[in-house]
């Protein structure tokens, strides 16, 4: 599975438009090309960077994504909100490929209304090891708390980001010790692979997010 992840920097107050227009373009283009660009996630960012709405479309091929991003760059209101964004930023992933497709949470049971946004750097020659170990780790600590995707970058930087749900903020520090005094996480060898380039935001849903 191919994905998505756009940022856009809003003014202040104009998030809940913003995410109306997100969900009524990728509704459109859904229906125009054949499901893809599903909407998956938007949210808002509480903790980190603010006034940035996050939005998670998913794409059954890399073919679809590379499409749906030259419509985007052409486009005279892209995401429906080129006349509020102060900026937006695209980029591509793909999924580990052990890991289930993203869907909402009507159909993974995947609830919030928390969720973590992390993204990590990976030092040359690491991305495969860091797949592999996730693959093996992720199911004990996903039992802890929902790892709702990871999925490494097509463009930019070598990296990959996960995102996880939490019923509170609270929650989160607690299954994050639960897990570490477990053993069962960070993966054992793990953080040999990664660069100290590291950036978490904690986001909630707007209205119109499938993943609640």
């Amino acid at each position: 599975m191919y994905y998505e992840l756009a940022t856009l920097t809003l003014p202040f107050g104009t998030t809940g438009q913003a995410a109306t227009a997100v969900q009524a373009y990728a509704q459109e283009n859904a229906l125009a090309h054949g499901g893809e660009g599903e909407l998956l996630g938007c949210w808002f960012s509480d903790i980190g960077v603010l006034n940035q709405m996050i939005v998670l479309r998913g794409f059954t091929t890399l073919t679809a994504l590379a499409a749906e991003r030259e419509r985007t760059q052409k486009s005279a209101n892209p995401l429906g909100c080129g006349d509020l964004f102060q900026s937006l930023e695209q980029h591509s992933y793909q999924g580990f490929p052990w890991m289930p497709a993203v869907r909402p949470s009507s159909e993974s049971g995947i609830q919030g209304p928390v969720y973590e946004i992390r993204t990590y750097g990976i030092k040359t020659g690491g991305v495969q090891a860091t797949i592999d170990l996730w693959e093996q780790y992720v199911p004990a600590r996903h039992a802890l708390s929902p790892c709702v995707v990871a999925m490494v970058a097509l463009d930019g930087p070598l990296r990959f980001t996960n995102i996880w749900a939490y019923r509170d903020v609270n929650e989160r520090s607690q299954k994050r010790a639960d897990a570490v005094a477990q053993g069962i996480w960070p993966p054992k060898g793990g953080p040999a692979h990664l660069t100290t380039q590291m950036v978490s935001t904690i986001a909630l849903p707007t209205a119109v997010s499938p993943l609640k």
